[in-house]
């Protein structure tokens, strides 16, 4: 009898772990507006800065991808209310070349610029010292380049 729930168990988990993949690889049509229906039901009013969503191509591949910066937003009069002593959140979007959107990083960080190095276009991010396992006070400097659907830490200092 415990064989067979062993044998039931491994059956589920195998009919069940490759739809929980694809569940969570849906697309997502426009994150502009799946972002701002999410705070827009989360605080009594929502208020959006012009620059809360920034796209351009983030990964070199000539399709047009989205940042969103949650220090662009005021939520019931609180900027930024994920924005605490690390940075503030800051989600990274990548366009899937037959339409949508799926989101590749979440990033707590001061700020970010985007960068060319050594030819390629990069993210230069801005954040909290300890993410560079130091303890003074100048930020941590970490170049990211994305590659593939990840990022992938180049330098950090």
């Amino acid at each position: 009898m415990k064989r067979f729930l062993i044998v039931w168990v491994r059956v589920v988990v195998l009919i069940l772990v490759p739809t929980l993949a694809f569940a969570q690889q849906q697309l997502i049509s426009d994150p502009e507006i799946y972002e701002k229906d999410h705070f827009r039901s989360e605080c009594k009013m929502a208020q959006f800065e012009p620059d809360f969503i920034e796209r351009f191509d983030i990964n070199n591949d000539g399709i047009i991808d989205l940042v969103s910066d949650h220090s662009k937003l005021v939520c019931d009069g609180k900027r930024g209310p994920g924005c605490n002593s690390d940075g503030c959140p800051y989600n990274f979007y990548l366009q899937a070349r037959e339409g949508g959107y799926f989101m590749i990083a979440t990033a707590q960080i001061y700020s970010y610029d985007f960068v060319k190095y050594f030819g390629n276009m990069v993210f230069l991010l801005k954040m909290h010292p300890r993410f560079c396992e130091r303890t003074d006070a100048v930020p941590c400097e970490m170049r990211v380049r994305v590659r593939g659907g990840r990022f992938v830490t180049i330098s950090k200092k």
